[in-house]
């Protein structure tokens, strides 16, 4: 009976151990939540006194539309540009000079003149967007 006894004291003693260290991890928890919180509004403070008075750190890269210049985005509209329009200045000669020597009945010289002068323009139009201020763009 005794052994029984020491063995009830033991789980009690066990028990009570294991709801104090739960207790501890809970205050600590709390604690923890707290000063996250406290944190968090500090931060939320702090980030809405930056927009209202326009000092965000990439507030002098933005533009009027929101967007700042190096976004991937931005870059990908630009090389969709860049690719359509060398492609069609390209066809459009391409077009024309076939044209030209269907109706003429000759060889495909022409056809050749303006495939290369479509590819100069195009190359024209690429050079003038790239040379073109990004602010100005849209």
């Amino acid at each position: 009976m005794t052994e029984r006894g020491g063995r009830q004291d033991g789980n009690r003693q066990k028990q009570h151990e294991k709801r104090e260290q739960e207790h501890r991890l809970d205050d600590s928890r709390e604690r923890d939540t707290e000063g996250l919180g406290a944190r968090l509004d500090k931060l939320s403070s702090a980030l809405d006194s930056q927009r209202e008075t326009g000092n965000s750190p990439d507030a002098a890269e933005r533009r009027q539309d929101g967007v700042s210049p190096g976004s991937i985005g931005n870059a990908m509209t630009l090389a969709v540009r860049v690719l359509s329009e060398f492609v069609a200045a390209v066809i459009v000669g391409g077009g024309i000079g076939w044209g030209i020597d269907r109706a003429a009945g000759t060889t495909p010289v022409f056809l050749i003149v303006f495939v290369l002068m479509g590819a100069a323009a195009g190359f024209w139009n690429v050079y003038r967007i790239a040379m073109k201020p990004p602010d100005l763009e849209g």
